[in-house]
């Protein structure tokens, strides 16, 4: 039962992250992984229930201003991570005000490591991610489609530390809004998909992230049974955190970047074997800046680090049931 290159769009909204160590909070990432909406679409499959298997590797260096400070030492710090995603795309064939309706709920396990000197490792389960709304719009026969829908991270991973930061579970909620236009026609996928991250406070150490905002782009090409195409994302901090009081940080927020942007390029193949859709991506940051005004002000110095590197990410994706098609009338001739 051929799977719908829309599932890969829908599947796209999974999210974890261990590439942007100390851009927020410290020990605390972005919630999506930057570029997880690669090959997303506005598109929506056919009614059924969808199960997809994503697995990615990200190898990155700790790179800002910080690298040079006396607490960066102006060190090579390295910093990997190993996840795994399950997840399910529920579509019961429902619409409303003229667009299609689906769900997901999808739930990440990660294994994360920074180098010396933190020499800091966890792994462990992170936030399931709740979609309980994704609502898609075609636009009469013209190949462009809209989606709007929104993400809620469950703070139910696994958390540890004096903060709470110190595995791949956060102490907190995170909501995200998306919109994804594409243009689906004559086997294109050209999509641009924005999302932006909304953090409550830390119930344990009261500091509150400041919000994070996505951009992936796609422009790939179906031709026969694969596709291929040239991918990018784009990601940054687009508020300052907090730390008010009550909050268990004595430096308040001067250690970590109040602003980060982030670009990466790369490129994506996948090939239809029927059943199940197999898609591999890799990107490779290009550029990588952080900056925190507030601490040079106070101090001279900016501690800020974000990490700059490499994704690897494999999904594959396919339909575990479909309603029953409707028997056909049996056609009988009488002469």
């Amino acid at each position: 039962m051929k799977v719908s290159r829309a599932l890969l769009a829908a599947a796209g909204v999974i999210a974890v992250s261990s590439s942007s160590a100390f851009a927020i909070e410290a020990g605390q990432n972005a919630q999506s992984k930057p570029g997880i909406l690669i090959n997303a679409s506005a598109g929506v499959p056919p009614p059924g229930i969808y199960m997809f298997d994503e697995v990615f590797t990200v190898q990155s260096n700790l790179t800002g201003p910080g690298v040079n400070t006396k607490l960066g030492g102006n060190t090579k710090v390295g910093v990997q991570a190993a996840v795994d995603i399950q997840g399910f795309l529920f579509v019961p064939g429902w619409t409303f005000l003229g667009a299609t309706y689906d769900g997901l709920i999808v739930q990440p396990f990660s294994t994360s490591s920074v180098g010396s000197p933190s020499n800091v490792q966890d792994a462990g389960m992170h936030d399931t991610l709740l979609i309980p709304v994704e609502l898609s719009w075609k636009l009469a026969d013209s190949g462009f489609a809209v989606k709007t829908g929104l993400s809620i991270f469950t703070p139910d991973g696994t958390v540890t530390g004096p903060y709470g930061t110190g595995n791949a579970g956060s102490p907190y909620w995170t909501v995200q809004p998306e919109v994804v236009v594409s243009y689906l026609k004559d086997g294109w996928n050209l999509s641009a998909a924005i999302y932006d991250e909304f953090h409550t406070r830390n119930t344990i150490s009261q500091y509150t992230s400041g919000d994070i905002l996505h951009a992936d782009f796609t422009a790939t090409k179906q031709i026969g049974k694969w596709t291929v195409g040239p991918v990018a994302y784009y990601y940054g901090q687009v508020s300052n955190d907090s730390c008010s009081v009550g909050c268990l940080y004595g430096t308040g927020t001067l250690m970590n970047p109040q602003r980060f942007n982030i670009w990466a390029v790369g490129g994506l193949v996948g090939y239809n074997f029927g059943p199940a859709n197999l898609t591999v991506w890799a990107t490779q940051e290009v550029s990588a800046k952080a900056s925190n005004p507030a601490a040079v002000a106070a101090t001279g110095s900016d501690f800020s680090l974000v990490a700059q590197g490499t994704t690897v990410l494999a999904s594959l994706s396919y339909r575990l049931w479909a309603p029953e098609q409707a028997a056909q009338p049996s056609s009988i001739y009488h002469k």
